[in-house]
């Protein structure tokens, strides 16, 4: 049976506790980014089990990891959002990737299933832009034929903290539509026109549940394990697709962040913990519903950058 997230969380909280075995061996400690946190919680849990090292992770939220790393408060740090060339050089980090995954929007509108909706993404832009209002405004349902769909107000829910999946959400939206990237852009935190925030993936999750007729956007397996309803968007070549389709167009990678100066026995700890996520963690990340990605991949990962990058993917 699959873990959920808050037993892999729980679980590792009693390991990080209590687990005698592993009182002499090296403690990493990591936050940042929840977009990746089901997969990380998996494989923190799973790899302080094997004895080598504990590690522990805490989803705060990208903009928050990158802010504790810079600082120094933790060993590592999660982001959706990759820093630029000379952010990572200006604060003496390195950068890597570490798995891609799809973001969602999530709906809680009566009577309509997973895969039912397709929205186009001008419309999914119109719709966070706060110009369509109601879910039975004529372009939605010359998209959707047959669907029944309520005159009903929609409430648009977005991430409130700074936060790769709104980077990630954001920059999908530039690209497709000419009239968000002059208007709104993309990034981290951006100035939404409509609708109410919640904190990290879990709290847009929840704001969509409590909230009849809203849409909110997520980190696929956040959407599978709350049960909420996804929506079609269209691949490259025109077909509706779902989220667990090869072909769906909005995703994303996670990154890495580690100090280069990190201690060295930190740094040798870490090194063989990612390079386990890369090998041993890749069927974990595929049951959570992630790609995993490759050492071969992560090389050429146009954002892997740093002085330490050949050491932690050789």
């Amino acid at each position: 049976m699959k873990m959920s997230i808050l037993s892999c969380a729980a679980a590792a909280a009693l390991l990080v506790a209590g687990c005698g075995d592993n009182a002499n061996k090296v403690t990493l400690n990591g936050a940042g980014a929840s977009f990746p946190d089901p997969v990380y919680q998996a494989w923190t849990y799973m790899y302080t089990q094997t004895g080598k090292a504990t590690v522990n992770y805490q989803s705060i939220g990208s903009g928050a990891g990158i802010n504790q790393i810079k600082e120094g408060t933790v060993d590592f740090a999660g982001t959706d959002a990759p820093l630029k060339a000379e952010e990572i050089a200006e604060a003496k980090l390195t950068q890597f990737p570490m798995v891609t995954g799809a973001v969602t929007p999530i709906i809680n509108v009566a009577g309509i299933g997973s895969g039912q909706l397709k929205l186009s993404n001008d419309v999914l832009a119109e719709i966070f832009m706060g110009k369509i209002t109601k879910w039975n405004d004529a372009k939605i349902t010359a998209l959707n034929p047959g669907l029944a769909l309520p005159d009903q107000k929609i409430t648009v829910v977005y991430r409130s903290d700074s936060s790769g999946t709104t980077n990630i959400f954001t920059e999908y939206l530039t690209d497709k539509s000419p009239d968000w990237a002059t208007s709104i852009g993309a990034g981290k935190s951006v100035k939404w026109p409509t609708g109410i925030g919640g904190q990290k993936n879990p709290g847009v999750c929840n704001n969509v549940q409590q909230t009849a007729g809203s849409i909110g956007y997520t980190e696929y397996t956040y959407a599978i394990e709350t049960k909420l309803t996804t929506v079609q968007l269209q691949a490259p070549d025109g077909s509706w697709v779902n989220p667990d389709a090869k072909t769906w167009p909005l995703v994303g990678t996670t990154y890495l962040l580690v100090r280069d100066d990190i201690p060295a026995d930190k740094k040798e700890a870490l090194k063989a913990y990612v390079a386990w996520c890369f090998t041993d963690g890749a069927a974990k990340a595929q049951e959570l519903h992630y790609t995993p990605l490759t050492m071969e991949d992560a090389k050429h990962n146009r954002f892997f950058l740093g002085a330490l990058k050949d050491e932690f993917v050789k």
